[in-house]
């Protein structure tokens, strides 16, 4: 048997290779690469955007930034988004559904038209314009490190051209009548005498009652959720002025700034050496290296309670990326490392009551305000009905109002004696509430238009170049984030004021854009819906309305009827592009 199968073993081979080809057609399951690929981003146009294409738009949307194409990132970016990571998701699909559509209508930009935007672009600008030294610095010190080139600047204002030129299309059957436009300019100016019943959450507390078992359920119910908060421990180096340094203003102390800048970029370039270890750079550096405590994201050392960004910084850090990039504060600059943290453990039940007490007072004291609130409007409003006066039916339900100063929904500061000019022929900041970063505060104009749309240019994302230093890391930037390369911005001081945007006089309720929201489309006499405003509410009641006669009421209409337009406008554009991504069979990858 043996020496028939060595006589016949090349047929046998034969035989055998035949067998197996059906087996392997048929048998053999083929794998879904498709599935198996976890970098896929999202589909569009019937095809797969990839993780990789993504991050490189993304880098685009940094590079926007740094050259100062504020505007043009803020519009494809869905306006001043809290959530960066969703704002960059939303600047690259509409990016791309933006070259689609402007290849589709045909636009192409000419070079001499590119040129002439790239010359005038914020970031490139010297004291007598464009400045060809900024440049070349640019291209060389941030363009290189994140994998980009000239040519990428020149693409994004090709693509800055084309959504120009697609605004000005879609504005084209956008009017204004005199009616509506009447009826909004009143609405702004006006001024509304307004009376406030206000509901404390405090003013519950004796009707609200706890027992144990209330206590046992919840913890039973959240068990998972109460725990002790994360602590961490970090060092730090300071690189900051001289007491006699920060007595100096103007260039002197920007120059003097932008060496600390550079000498903290050299420490951080340091850090990236393998095996670096902090605690040697900081010496060879000649800087005292200072330690912390353990704390909370809600509680900061008091080490870092100099800038609110060095505590939430330390939480950013990890084992993998210990050391953090230069964060620049009043007088200089800090670098953080990681020394230590501790994780979050479950809380017993005697350890979390103080915690549950006060979550479970704070749920029914908004039960009771949602139900009484109501409740008193809906008295208020039948009482008025019948002919009673709203203060009469206020005393008469028991309540308290307290009246507020007149007001106009589009109040206006005079101008500041530091004279200071608005960025690009931007309208001023100081007028409320159409200026407000959110855009669902505005009651005004566009009010019945969708409650999504950004603010006009009011946050800019930080649009001015660095100093064109040193890379503290060569990596691109990921998803969303702006380069982190230059720690001070070219030409100015740090700002040491709060980034809170509204300076009004204290005198004016902290709740003020709310109440103005709530009384916005109401008539004199008539009552608001309960609203809850943080943990507490209010109730407002609408007294009268009076015209305002202003002497310069020509120069406030025909800016009133530019921002009008410039909302409508923003709305038809934000419609276009949700109306395209439909087009374009958007599809996002999960997870």
């Amino acid at each position: 048997m043996m020496k028939a199968l060595r006589r016949h073993k090349d047929w046998l081979m034969i035989v055998i290779a035949i067998l197996a080809v059906p087996f392997v057609f048929y048998f053999v399951q083929r794998p879904d690469y498709g599935a198996m690929r976890s970098d896929q981003f999202a589909r569009v146009y019937d095809r797969n955007i990839s993780m990789l294409e993504a991050q490189q738009i993304a880098r685009l949307l940094s590079l926007a930034q740094a050259i100062g194409m504020s505007e043009f990132v803020q519009t494809l970016a869905g306006g001043a988004t809290p959530n960066q990571n969703q704002g960059a998701v939303q600047f690259i699909i509409n990016l791309l559904v933006l070259r689609h559509e402007a290849q589709r209508l045909g636009l192409r930009p000419d070079s001499s038209e590119i040129a002439d935007v790239v010359r005038k672009l914020p970031g490139f600008q010297g004291e007598s314009g464009f400045d060809m030294n900024k440049f070349s610095e640019f291209v060389r010190t941030v363009l290189g490190p994140m994998g980009l080139g000239e040519e990428h600047i020149e693409q994004l204002v090709r693509d800055e051209l084309c959504l120009n030129e697609i605004k000005r299309l879609l504005a084209a059957g956008i009017s204004i009548s005199k009616g509506e436009f009447d009826e909004n300019f009143q609405r702004a100016y006006d001024k509304f005498y307004v009376n406030v019943i206000r509901f404390h959450s405090a003013d519950f507390d004796k009707e609200i009652k706890i027992n144990d078992e209330d206590v046992q359920k919840y913890y039973d119910a959240h068990k998972t959720e109460l725990k002790t908060d994360e602590k961490r421990k970090v060092q730090f180096v300071n690189l900051g002025l001289s007491e006699d340094q920060k007595k100096l203003t103007g260039k002197e102390r920007i120059d003097v700034l932008q060496k600390l800048a550079d000498r903290a970029t050299d420490f951080t370039q340091a850090l990236l050496e393998k095996g670096a270890d902090f605690k040697q750079a900081a010496e060879k550096f000649n800087l005292p290296v200072h330690e912390t405590g353990e704390f909370t994201a809600a509680a900061p050392d008091p080490q870092l309670k100099v800038d609110v960004q060095l505590g939430a910084a330390g939480f950013k850090l990890s084992a993998q990326e210990p050391n953090s990039d230069p964060i620049q504060v009043a007088d200089g600059f800090y670098i953080l490392h990681l020394v230590g943290v501790t994780e979050p453990r479950p809380l017993a039940l005697e350890e979390a009551k103080p915690k549950i007490m006060d979550a479970l007072k704070k749920s029914r004291a908004r039960e009771l305000m949602s139900t009484k609130g109501p409740e008193l409007v809906q008295q208020l409003r039948e009482a008025t009905k019948s002919g009673q006066s709203p203060d009469v039916a206020i005393q008469k339900a028991g309540a308290k109002s307290e009246k507020l100063p007149p007001f106009s929904l589009f109040e206006e500061e005079k101008p500041k004696s530091e004279g200071k000019e608005t960025n690009q022929g931007e309208e001023p900041k100081n007028e409320a509430p159409l200026q407000s970063k959110e855009p669902t505060n505005a009651p005004l104009p566009q009010s019945k238009g969708p409650k999504n749309e950004p603010a006009s240019q009011g946050t800019e994302a930080k649009n001015k170049p660095a100093s064109q230093g040193k890379k503290s890391k060569n990596e691109p930037p990921s998803q969303g984030k702006e380069p982190k390369s230059e720690p001070l911005a070219q030409g100015k001081e740090p700002k040491n004021e709060p980034p809170s945007q509204s300076k009004e006089p204290t005198n004016k309720p902290s709740d003020l854009l709310a109440i103005k929201q709530a009384v916005a489309f109401l008539s004199p006499g008539e009552i608001s819906d309960f609203s809850p405003s943080g943990t507490d509410g209010f109730i407002a009641i609408l007294e009268k309305r009076e015209p305002a006669a202003d002497a310069d009421a020509g120069e406030k209409k025909a800016a009133f009827e530019k921002r009008l337009l410039d909302n409508k406008e923003r709305i038809v554009l934000y419609e276009w592009l949700r109306d395209r991504q439909q087009a374009a069979g958007l599809q996002f990858s999960k997870g």
